[in-house]
């Protein structure tokens, strides 16, 4: 018996608002403890916390929209990696940030604990 592949992430449900001190460096801070996904080899859940650090620039993610957006990972398969690296990149499309860098934190899996961090700029 096979596995039914996982539904996609939803990156459509990403919305923004204007920065409202668009002349000033600030740094946003997301701290989201309960990311799940599905580990594309067993399909078991894996966890995570993703942690985002940015300095907009003339937009701002809107709260509830990264909410649906991360909660919207936990039907995907895909490697910590690939996750971590999407999430960024979806984010860096959608803000084009001053400074942009998501981590994941994955929890414990076979005695393994794995973090992946992407930066910008480098």
């Amino acid at each position: 018996m096979s596995l039914p592949e996982p539904a996609p992430y939803d990156r459509a449900v990403l919305e923004t608002f204007p920065n409202p001190e668009p002349g000033r460096d600030y740094e946003i801070a997301f701290e989201c403890p309960e990311f799940t996904c599905v580990c594309p080899m067993t399909r078991q859940p894996d966890f995570a916390t993703i942690l985002i650090d940015y300095v907009p620039d003339s937009t701002c993610v809107e709260l509830k929209s990264l909410k649906l957006y991360l909660w919207s990972f936990r039907n995907t398969g895909a490697f910590h990696e690939k996750v971590t690296n999407d999430i960024f990149s979806d984010l860096m499309s959608l803000l084009k940030p001053r400074r942009l860098s998501v981590r994941g934190e994955f929890k414990v899996r076979g005695g393994i604990t794995t973090s992946v961090s992407c930066h910008h700029p480098n």
